[in-house]
């Protein structure tokens, strides 16, 4: 029998299927320390331990792998992420918790734990890459333990996750300047499956990483494909560029927020086509509209009527791009698909934020690009020679 989490009845409902929740890295390093603490003082053992959310779920975590030394025990809590694709699902988060003769709780990451090597995350450079509210609730978890136990010494804490400098490389971390681990992370303690929110955050993380590290001009792409296109294409030095993914008008009002000065977006045709109508959230859940678009730019441009329905009829871009091609319209198409795509963008932030676009296709490279593209490349490139500076 599988035991009870509490999270049995949390879940949402998500194209017709129900996706259940999980609890994050940061709740597990949290109650392994709480056991960890409790076997230590109460010299216990103990199989499970209860521990509050910050989102107000309780739950009942099983520790594992419980090690008694002199001095010390450790234990781990198995990461459940539910339902959300998660790299780190699965794996044990450790906690060894040992006296001090501080009178205080130290909370330092060992074996698997990132640290932070670049400002602009929220902790310093040094540090070991466990954020703030996870520090917050393995503090107040192991001082209720010694509130229970009469304890008014310091303890030790340390993380660890032998997966996790394995895991770690797969994930952001290395990008953000986090070297040798995963994150200790969860603002909530609760995994919601496929959260947009933490994507989001995630996606701002990055930005003000970049910002604070001297990126006030930032290479923008939405995926792979652009990233792609800007080291072959283009060669384009990447060292403050980022994805935004579908989000390009929270992308722009993160940008207005952190003090970002200029963006130059390096976009497929597939996924601008659609910002070209307004449209600033690009997954096709929102909007698919992609062939009219291209039919709406083709007409504006003075394509005749058998060019337009022909368009509407494709159901790919880069189909439509051998439409243009044939019927001689992909330049005036191209230039009114980036007119428009500048107007939306343009209107998303109301300050001075300098915007550049250049668009492409896979079979057909680079297809249009705003006037001012050259004066963004310089702005970006000398920058990191002032980053190297500095």
């Amino acid at each position: 029998m599988v035991p009870k989490t509490g999270l049995e009845d949390y879940f949402i409902i998500k194209d017709k299927k129900k996706l259940r929740y999980g609890y994050t890295t940061g709740s597990c390093a949290a109650a392994a320390a709480k056991g960890a603490a409790f076997m230590l003082l109460k010299k216990e053992d103990r199989k499970e331990v209860c521990l509050m959310t910050p989102k107000g779920i309780l739950l009942h975590l099983g520790l594992e792998d419980i090690r008694r030394e002199e001095g010390e025990v450790t234990c781990a809590v198995r990461k459940d992420g539910g339902d959300d694709p998660d790299a780190t699902n699965g794996i044990l988060i450790y906690a060894s918790v040992k006296k001090s003769s501080r009178p205080d709780i130290v909370i330092d990451g060992g074996t698997g734990v990132g640290r932070v090597t670049r400002p602009g995350l929220s902790q310093p450079v040094g540090a070991a890459a466990i954020n703030r509210v996870p520090r917050e609730m393995i503090t107040r978890e192991v001082r209720s333990v010694c509130e229970e136990c009469g304890y008014t010494g310091g303890l030790e804490v340390k993380i660890f996750v032998p997966e996790g400098e394995k895991i770690g490389a797969r994930t952001f971390n290395p990008r953000l300047g986090i070297e040798g681990g995963i994150s200790i992370l969860g603002t909530s303690g609760i995994v919601v499956p496929m959260s947009e929110s933490a994507l989001l955050e995630s996606i701002r993380i990055e930005m003000k990483m970049l910002a604070e590290n001297g990126g006030r001009y930032l290479v923008m792409t939405p995926g792979n494909y652009g990233e792609a296109f800007s080291k072959n294409e283009l060669g384009l030095d990447m060292t403050f560029s980022m994805k935004c993914s579908n989000y390009v008008g929270e992308t722009l009002q993160m940008a207005d927020n952190l003090d970002v000065k200029g963006i130059l977006f390096i976009a497929h045709i597939g996924k601008f086509i659609k910002v070209s109508g307004g449209i600033m959230n690009t997954h096709s859940h929102h909007a698919d509209c992609r062939a009219e678009l291209l039919a709406a730019a083709a007409a504006r441009a003075g394509a005749d009527i058998t060019c337009v329905r022909e368009l509407l009829d494709t159901i790919t871009t880069e189909e439509g791009l051998d439409v243009l091609i044939r019927h001689h319209m992909l330049e005036p198409a191209m230039k009114t698909v980036l007119e428009r795509a500048e107007y939306y963008l343009a209107h998303q932030v109301p300050t001075d934020l300098e915007l550049g676009l250049i668009l492409f296709s896979n079979v057909h490279g680079e297809l249009a690009r705003s006037e001012n593209v050259n004066e963004l490349i310089k702005k970006i490139n000398k920058q990191k020679g002032e980053s190297n500076g500095s």
